[in-house]
């Protein structure tokens, strides 16, 4: 499970940047196509956190739709997949959103 590597970088960069101030809430953005699953990162954000300036804070996870562009007609289409076909026939497609995983937001008190 690489969620929970991925849980501990943002828990520690986000206590870090922090500087020391309690943080309130964590707003992440993970793309469908990323391979991350949403509700494992809550898991284990949740433990990752447990006695850092990031424990008790609120995870908002904002997950970002798969599109790409046929490089053949531009047309932009939606996908659940890292490929498909456009309706033009082609699969010549170049990914556009849906693979990002980052750190949108973070609030401290």
């Amino acid at each position: 499970m690489h969620e929970l590597s991925i849980a501990n970088s943002v828990v520690e960069i986000c206590a870090e940047q922090a500087n020391g101030a309690r943080v309130r809430r964590v707003t992440l953005e993970i793309g469908r196509l990323s391979a991350v699953m949403p509700d494992a990162i809550r898991f284990c954000f949740d433990v990752c956190a447990k006695d850092t300036a990031v424990e008790g804070a609120t995870l908002e996870i904002i997950e970002i739709p798969g599109q790409a562009r046929c490089l053949a007609c531009g047309e932009t289409l939606d996908i659940d997949v890292p490929f498909g076909q456009c309706e033009c026939g082609s699969e010549n497609l170049e990914l556009i959103s849906g693979q990002q995983l980052k750190i949108r937001q973070m609030e401290v008190v």
